[in-house]
């Protein structure tokens, strides 16, 4: 249960990240989620898309460089606490969170965090034992 995260190496300069967005959309690709990291001369775009496939080719023919990752997607419950809990369990089991992520979906009362972790498959399984379900890349077309 993980989903595809592509990150895109953007150089840091005024427009860059104009010119990608325009890219996507006029490819009709929709960001489910997007993360902006930054380094003096390059920032690299984690982001979550509709449509993987797509964006790999569109990124490809326009020249971007990008690596796709497998990383945990995970709904919970839109409260104080609740984020807190899943790294709670996470921990508790071992699992090291890398890096993380929230994004928005038009599903009232849940929050969405991507998760980098080391061990995927064990995360799954310590969240799934905790009551938290990990989405697969085919549940991102339903939020």
């Amino acid at each position: 249960m993980t989903v595809k995260q592509m990150s895109v190496f953007l150089e840091n300069t005024p427009g860059k990240m104009a010119e990608f967005t325009d890219l996507l959309y006029k490819n009709n690709i929709d960001m489910r989620a997007l993360s902006l990291a930054e380094a003096e001369d390059f920032g690299i775009v984690r982001l979550i898309v509709n449509d993987v496939y797509t964006t790999s080719t569109v990124l490809k023919d326009a020249g971007y460089v990008f690596s796709i990752t497998k990383v945990i997607a995970v709904g919970m419950p839109d409260e104080p606490g609740a984020l807190s809990k899943v790294l709670k369990c996470l921990g508790a089991e071992g699992v090291n969170v890398e890096y993380m992520y929230a994004f928005l979906t038009k599903k009232e009362n849940l929050a969405y965090m991507i998760f980098r972790v080391q061990d995927n498959e064990k995360a799954v399984e310590v969240l799934g034992r905790n009551g938290f379900r990990p989405l697969c890349q085919d549940d991102l077309k339903g939020i």
